[in-house]
Parts: C-alpha cells; sequence; structure tokens
C-alpha cells in the first residue's frame, strides 16, 4: 500500500496540530508550542498564506505532513524553498510516506522555478540524516545556522549587546 500525498485543507487542521504537537515534542520545544487551529487556519490558508502544507494518508488518516516556505528574492532570482517542517507519526514511519512528501515537496519547488530547496536537520536526528541522505540531499558544510531568540531580539533592537 502507498501513501497518499495532497495538499492540506482547513479540514485537516484538527489533525496538523496534534501532528505539530507531536513534532514539537520530538524536539522538545512542546513548552514553547503556541501553535493553535486558528493560527493555522490563518497563516496556512488564509488570505495571506505565509506558507505550503502537504498531508499524507496512510490507511486513510492523515499520517504526515510537511510545511515549506517560499523565500522568492534570491541571489539568481530563482526562489529558494524552504522545509520548514516534515514529520511522519511514529507508527507510520518506514512506510514510504516522508519520501511521498519530499517528492511533493520537489514537485512544488519545481513549479515555482526553485533554484534549490533547504532544510535542517537536528542535530543527533539520525534516522533524518540518513533519509535525507539517501533521497539525495547533502549536509551545506558552507554555512553555519545562527538564531536569536526574542529577548536577544528585544536587546539588539534597543542597542544593549
Amino acid at each position: 500500500m502507498s501513501a497518499t500525498v495532497r495538499a492540506a485543507t482547513p479540514e485537516d487542521v484538527p489533525t496538523l496540530i496534534e501532528l505539530m504537537r507531536a513534532l514539537a515534542a520530538f524536539e522538545d520545544y512542546l513548552d514553547d508550542f503556541r501553535v493553535d487551529e486558528q493560527v493555522l487556519l490563518n497563516r496556512a490558508f488564509g488570505p495571506s498564506a505565509q506558507c505550503q502544507v502537504f498531508v499524507a494518508q496512510w490507511l486513510s488518516q492523515i499520517a504526515g505532513y510537511a510545511v515549506v516556505l517560499e523565500i522568492p528574492f534570491t541571489y539568481d532570482l530563482r526562489p529558494t524553498v524552504l522545509l520548514k517542517e516534515l514529520y511522519v507519526a511514529d507508527q507510520c514511519r518506514s512506510e514510504g510516506l516522508g519520501q511521498a512528501l519530499m517528492q511533493q515537496v520537489a514537485v512544488w519547488a519545481r513549479a515555482k522555478g526553485a533554484g534549490r530547496l533547504k532544510w535542517d536537520v537536528m542535530v543527533g536526528n539520525h534516522m533524518a540524516t540518513k533519509f535525507y541522505e539517501r533521497l539525495g540531499g547533502v549536509p551545506d558544510d558552507k554555512w553555519l545556522a545562527y538564531q536569536m531568540d526574542s529577548q536577544t531580539i528585544e536587546n539588539l533592537a534597543m542597542g544593549c549587546w
């Protein structure tokens, strides 16, 4: 049996929230997780949607999802597609859902004329590393990821560093 992947719809939001919470637990940020159904409806399906969401169905249930963002302006005038989240429920792993989601993301990226597809892998997530490398992904050793939390942003904005 194979996975079915499609663009998410507003009706999928309750299940998506459950899966997003599961990812937040896995990646250890559940205490900071703030996405609720209304926020996801607005950000993914509202008039100013900020992302594209795909869902993978397995045995008639949504068992995985991918969230992608488009960065439209880049050095080569081709967008960069950023895979922000990819998650498959534990009990459905190794059934081809992740690969089917990645293929759909690639189809979407190609339709956008993307020059590249980028994503992050959590340090120590060796299963994800193997998965992405099997699909042809390679680590980007040219760039080192940096971030600022909200307090640091506030400090910098106020000139306090």
